[in-house]
């Protein structure tokens, strides 16, 4: 691209497309994607089957952060989210490289957690070692992301549609058991006998958490949204709230319908739901739903880590190689290809639950700075009116943050240990860059978006 074509791209601004009701749907279908497909029955170990408890706390968790994601959002409506957000508060393009390297990599844990997921419901089809069809799986997903942007996000469309689709399948079941009594209600109040209550319910939501992670992409179609200091609250909390709604009733499903014995060993939960609740419906065709929905969430995870890695290298951040640009496709084939390669070794050397923890440490280690900034922020008066958090969410969001990035380092050290690689390889790659370059220059956080 000339001086003068990226001059007039830079001048040109992004459509406002984006309606109320378009981003309270963006929004959800972010967060309804492969979490609690992956992680139902990870939760249902930690915590018996009162899998709703759990999924309550890691609600409220998330409803803090996005609070704050609320003010901050409105206040500098701008992409490039948690990146610009700690870059403003803080001012060290060090700092904001990390939290770029955390996001980035969040993405990766998250595809490959979804991608173990896909093999998982894949075995109910076909019989295939899990994790080779875990590694096609990403291989096809690179292939998408390798075709293009507009192939990726229609694709998108119809899988959240089908997702979404899958859920109610499961409800309605849970709703007939009900009706002809085949199912136990008193199941949905059994904990686990051999660890104490608090702590298990603070076990399942550190894994819980990961079925509400994805309303913090939102913000990065701020400059693509219509009044998006009027909307975004609106939409980050309802988005979050229909997700709670669709979780109750699908986790108090499946404790109504499986024994507590078989849901807490259930490599694939809801699947068993509907073999159990209903006999008559075809197990395979709700198993086809499911990989559609694990796809879903692997294929934007993908797509946000490569460009992201992309983005840094046009940067001049990390080395130039990582932006190089496909001729025919005009897409980032050598950063798609990394972020690939990493998903790799990820989904051949951890389970769901060690993935599904990793995503969730580096984007609550995210969210601490993130609610650390709105305060920080404070001190920067703006003319233009904006959401503004109560003091006290923040400060809650922070310390609930902190302490379960804390929780999950006891707790889970395999998942801290990957989180700590992730964050490490992008640490090295901003030193060799340093090192052939000299001195990094500023981050221009304004390319920073998923």
């Amino acid at each position: 691209m000339s001086n003068k074509e990226t001059a007039a791209a830079e001048a040109t601004p992004l459509k406002r497309a984006i309606s109320k009701p378009l981003l309270v749907v963006f929004v959800t279908g972010d967060i309804l994607g492969a979490g609690i497909y992956a992680v139902a029955g990870e939760i249902a170990g930690q915590v018996g089957s009162a899998v709703w408890a759990p999924m309550l706390l890691a609600f409220a968790l998330a409803m803090l952060t996005a609070t704050s994601y609320s003010e901050l959002v409105t206040k500098y409506p701008q992409a490039a989210g948690a990146a610009l957000y700690v870059h403003k508060a803080f001012g060290l393009p060090f700092l904001t490289f990390i939290i770029a390297v955390a996001v980035m990599a969040s993405g990766i844990a998250s595809a490959s957690t979804s991608a173990l997921a896909f093999a998982r419901y894949l075995s109910a089809l076909v019989s295939f070692p899990q994790v080779l069809a875990a590694l096609a799986f990403l291989l096809v997903l690179t292939f998408i992301n390798f075709r293009g942007i507009s192939e990726s996000i229609k694709l998108n469309l119809g899988l959240t549609a089908i997702e979404v689709s899958g859920l109610l399948i499961v409800i309605v079941i849970g709703g007939m058991a009900l009706a002809n009594g085949s199912g136990d209600v008193s199941r949905v109040l059994e904990f686990r006998t051999d660890t104490a209550i608090p702590l298990a319910i603070l076990s399942g939501a550190a894994l819980a958490f990961f079925s509400f992670v994805g309303f913090e992409d939102s913000v990065n179609c701020a400059e693509e949204t219509q009044n998006p200091r009027r909307i975004f609250p609106f939409a980050l909390f309802t988005g979050l709230t229909i997700a709670l709604v669709f979780y109750l009733l699908v986790v108090l499903t499946a404790a109504v319908v499986l024994p507590t014995d078989q849901l807490v060993g259930s490599s694939a939960p809801l699947l068993d739901v509907v073999r159990i609740g209903a006999p008559a419906f075809p197990a395979k065709v709700f198993a086809f739903i499911a990989l559609l929905a694990v796809t879903n969430t692997a294929l934007i995870n993908l797509i946000m880590a490569s460009r992201l890695l992309y983005g840094l290298s046009n940067q001049g951040i990390v080395p130039a190689v990582f932006g190089r640009v496909h001729q025919t496709r005009q897409t980032p084939w050598v950063a798609i290809l990394v972020v690939t390669g990493v998903a790799v070794a990820l989904v051949s050397t951890g389970s769901i639950a060690a993935l599904a923890g990793t995503t969730v440490l580096l984007l609550l280690s995210v969210f601490t700075l993130v609610n650390v900034s709105v305060l920080v922020l404070r001190r920067d008066k703006i003319r233009e009116q904006h959401f503004r958090a109560p003091t006290l969410i923040p400060i809650l969001g922070a310390i609930s943050s902190a302490g379960l990035v804390v929780f999950t380092i006891v707790m889970d050290p395999f998942a801290t240990l990957r989180a700590v690689l992730l964050i490490g390889v992008g640490i090295v790659l901003w030193f060799i860059n340093r090192a052939f370059h000299g001195r990094v220059k500023e981050i221009d956080t304004t390319h920073l978006s998923k």
